[in-house]
């Protein structure tokens, strides 16, 4: 059938997978950042010390860790959508469960197993597969949006569940953000999004799914050197390796903020509200960070771009423990405000232009499940380390301290050589005669 005739819509349908799992990120993560503020209220409720509840945490960023290739495989084979809306769903069901906590092994049984299993289904790593496959050229831009939703959720989300429990109690409040998630956010995804852009007639990009002459050889896909279809073949090359590592520090410095950033301001003397206001001006600004790095890797290498962004949050550990008054939370929460959430698009970008779009879902699972044992490890440490201590300031030193090799795993990737991305602009310059 001749498409000649055809014309582009005004908006490309990509950007309506990109609000929906904009929308997604803002609930899922926002509603597991709102963790920090419950370890205080029901630890004394419930006579739990810090190491306890630290462990249900831990346990949980490990269980969504190690289930998050298996999801990955789930949504590489039967496609995304149903596999992000059943979780989206299981999460608020569970969230609701979450308000009838009794003892630890409920908790646990709850947020730990059923929660942060279902959290692999909507999660970054396979809403930014899903993404990836409607965008070449704006790749990072597009996945960078997707991203900055949990700053969004951390923006708002965590302040308004403080001020939500304040006005009423904790379990009411694990309700209300379940309801939400079900009311919302299922309905949303069933009726927004799409596995890929041949569902619409459509290539990434938006261009209209056409064999019209003169554009074979640019909608060709292009291969890099180290494209895979199986995710085990991605271990086998160093890149890989670079980015699964520098994501365990990742995952170790996110993971401490997550769940212990909170209790340690109101140790340092601020207030509950102050203290989900500063980790809540930190998620903001991770909307500019996050945006402004996938941006930029658009522009220039990604793997530059990803290594500042882990030089610059080690920076924010620094400031942190150099300065241990609200001057020391607010300068911490303004330089990690830049680059928490900005990783996550360059790793996910990168991955997709060095091992292609054929098992990128299983294969951020992978590199997922690398960085959620890094917070793993060291939620539980620094729970523990303050039961001892009766202080923070080691387990953050020491989370700290992984951000300077992590840059420089990620600024001596060999971008140019192993990305298609290099590979697409020679093949293009090649085609047009030059």
């Amino acid at each position: 059938m001749d498409t000649s005739g055809q014309s582009q819509p005004r908006i490309f349908y990509g950007w309506y997978i990109v609000a929906t799992c904009f929308f997604v990120a803002f609930l899922t993560v926002g509603l597991r950042n709102c963790f920090g503020i419950f370890v205080i209220p029901m630890s004394e409720e419930l006579g739990w010390n810090r190491t306890t509840i630290s462990f249900a945490a831990a346990l949980g960023f490990l269980v969504n860790g190690v289930t998050q290739p298996f999801i990955g495989y789930i949504f590489d084979k039967l496609g995304g959508r149903r596999v992000i809306t059943i979780g989206l769903a299981v999460m608020g069901i569970a969230a609701i469960s979450l308000s009838f906590t009794f003892h630890i092994l409920f908790l646990v049984f709850v947020f730990s197993l059923v929660l942060s299993t279902a959290l692999s289904g909507p999660s970054l790593s396979n809403t930014m597969a899903m993404i990836s496959k409607w965008f070449r050229e704006k790749r990072a831009t597009a996945v960078s949006l997707n991203s900055v939703g949990t700053s969004m959720g951390g923006l708002i989300l965590v302040p308004f569940a403080m001020y939500f429990m304040q006005a009423t109690n904790w379990r009411l409040t694990w309700a209300a953000l379940g309801l939400v998630m079900i009311v919302l956010a299922v309905p949303l995804c069933l009726v927004f999004l799409r596995n890929d852009p041949s569902e619409k007639g459509l290539l990434p990009d938006g261009q209209l799914d056409s064999s019209e002459k003169g554009h074979e050889g640019r909608n060709r896909e292009v291969y890099g050197e180290y494209e895979v279809s199986n995710w085990q073949d991605s271990f086998k090359t160093p890149p890989m390796w670079q980015l699964s590592g520098s994501y365990v520090v990742c995952g170790i410095t996110t993971g401490t903020i997550s769940t212990h950033f909170v209790p340690l301001a109101i140790d340092r003397g601020a207030s509950p509200s102050m203290a989900a206001l500063i980790f809540g001006v930190m998620m903001g600004l991770n909307v500019f960070g996050g945006l402004g790095a996938g941006i930029l890797s658009d522009k220039f290498k990604r793997k530059n771009i990803l290594g500042a962004v882990y030089f610059m949050r080690g920076l924010a550990y620094v400031a942190l423990l150099i300065f241990p008054s609200t001057y020391g939370l607010w300068a911490f929460a303004i330089t990690s405000g830049f680059s928490w959430v900005a990783s996550v698009p360059l790793t996910s970008s990168l991955t997709a232009d060095v091992y292609g779009l054929k098992a990128l879902g299983t294969i951020s699972g992978v590199t997922f499940f690398c960085h959620q044992v890094g917070s793993f490890g060291m939620i539980l440490l620094a729970g523990f380390l303050f039961d001892v201590t009766g202080s923070y300031d080691v387990p953050f030193a020491i989370a700290g301290a992984f951000l300077f090799p992590a840059a420089l795993s990620a600024f001596t990737i060999k971008e140019t050589k192993y990305s298609a991305r290099y590979s697409y602009r020679i093949n293009e310059t090649a085609s047009m005669g030059y």
